[in-house]
C-alpha cells in the first residue's frame, strides 16, 4: 500500500506554507485574497493568516454584441396536420385565427416562417414551447437579407 503523499503522517513531518488564491470577479474587477495556512507542530489547529484584499481592475472586453433580434422559425414537416398547426400558433403566440393561418400556409408552402421575434432568451422559451408541440422549430440572429 502506497502512502498518499498530501496526508500529514505526525509532527515531524515538513510543512510549508499554503497559498490558497481565492479570485472573484465582481462586476468587472477582481478580488484577490491569499491565505497562508501554518500548521502547528503540536499538532493543533494550524494558524490562518489573511493578507489584504487587493482589487484589480479588469479591462473589459470589447464589445462585440450584435443587437439584432433573434427571430423563431418554424419548418414544414410531413407529419403534422395545417389546422392543427395553426390550432398550436393561436394557442401559444395568441394570433388571430387569420394571421394564424397565413403562418401556417408560409410554412406550408414556402418551407418555413417566422412566428416570433425577440431577446435570446424569448425565442429558446419559444422553440422549447414548439417543440412540446411536436413542430419543428429553430431560432437564429435576424438577417434581414436572408428571409
Amino acid at each position: 500500500m502506497t502512502k498518499d503523499p498530501r496526508r500529514n503522517e505526525g509532527a515531524n513531518a515538513k510543512w510549508h506554507d499554503l497559498r490558497l488564491r481565492l479570485c472573484c470577479a465582481v462586476s468587472q474587477s477582481r478580488l484577490v485574497a491569499t491565505l497562508h495556512v501554518t500548521p502547528r507542530h503540536n499538532g493543533g489547529v494550524p494558524d490562518v493568516v489573511e493578507s489584504p484584499l487587493e482589487v484589480r481592475s479588469v479591462e473589459p472586453e470589447q464589445s462585440t454584441r450584435d443587437d439584432r433580434p433573434w427571430i423563431v422559425l418554424v419548418w414544414n414537416d410531413p407529419i403534422n396536420l395545417m389546422s392543427y398547426v395553426t390550432l398550436v400558433f393561436q394557442k401559444l403566440f395568441g394570433y388571430s385565427l387569420e394571421k394564424a393561418t397565413k403562418l401556417m400556409l408560409d410554412v406550408h408552402e414556402k418551407g418555413r416562417a417566422v412566428v416570433s421575434q425577440g431577446s435570446r432568451e424569448k425565442a429558446e422559451i419559444d422553440v422549447y414551447r414548439l417543440h412540446e408541440h411536436g413542430l419543428w422549430a429553430t431560432m437564429q440572429k435576424e438577417d434581414s437579407g436572408q428571409l
